[in-house]
């Protein structure tokens, strides 16, 4: 049988000791964000109780309390037996119920805030790699930027977005840069991709004419399309979020 553990490495984000005040309900929300959103993947097998309690820094019985609500929640099924273990169960919706629940409880201020923190990020990474990356690098982010105008499910372009942006970091040679990009990830990056067909197209666009600075080794350029890139999705996902917050105060 294959092993379809998360390896912890790369969702360290994810597992990070929970505040002080967290218990079962905030088990429960970082874990089924996560899944909500693509984080953690489908069919991926969550680690043991006393790992997730270990690593939240709560006690066992909270996690199975969690897991217990994330099975209510249809985004885990738990098998006994050899081989058994939870597991990560995608939402159908692809995760957009999720985002634009979160979206709704988000100030402006707030996204605009975590924005420009995703800018800063995003456009240093493209910078460092128009500095660093060598053929092989471009190459392969070509192919990402490619497999995103390909994606024809909201989600899955969504979830390419997210790729490409991890890519891009992980060319910078910055571990401490791909880390933060993970943990922005988590917090901010899928919300920006809730705008609907528009939206995408620009996007893949934008992927495009960042791969090309990032060849030809201009840094002021890489730096300036990855912000601009990141802000034209900003944009259009402010309308949206003025609907949501809308809806959620009638």
């Amino acid at each position: 049988m294959a092993d379809r553990s998360i390896p912890l490495g790369p969702y360290a984000a994810v597992f990070a000791p929970l505040p002080a005040e967290g218990r079962a309900d905030a088990v429960r929300r970082r874990l089924g964000e996560a899944i909500a959103l693509g984080l953690l993947p489908d069919g991926s097998m969550l680690p043991p109780e006393s790992d997730l309690a270990d690593r939240f820094g709560v006690a066992t019985v909270t996690v199975r309390e969690a897991l217990s609500a994330l099975r209510d929640d249809d985004l885990i099924v738990t098998r006994r037996g050899r081989g058994g273990g939870s597991f990560v169960k995608a939402p159908r919706d692809g995760g957009r119920a999720a985002l634009l629940a979160r979206l709704s409880h988000m100030g402006l201020g707030e996204l605009r805030d975590l924005v420009d923190h995703y800018c800063a990020i995003s456009g240093h990474c493209a910078a460092l790699a128009a500095d660093r990356a060598d053929p092989e690098d471009v190459e392969r982010l070509r192919r990402l930027a490619a497999v995103s105008a390909e994606a024809e499910e909201p989600s899955g372009a969504a979830r390419q977005e997210g790729t490409f942006h991890l890519e891009l970091a992980a060319t910078a040679q910055s571990a401490r840069l791909t880390r933060e990009e993970m943990v922005l990830q988590r917090e901010i990056g899928p919300v920006l991709w809730l705008a609907g067909a528009g939206a995408v197209a620009d996007s893949r666009r934008g992927h495009d004419t960042i791969v090309e600075a990032v060849a030809l080794g201009d840094a002021r350029a890489a730096r300036f399309r990855a912000e601009d890139h990141v802000s034209a999705l900003f944009d259009a996902v402010k309308a949206l979020h003025r609907d949501t917050r809308s809806r959620r105060t009638r």
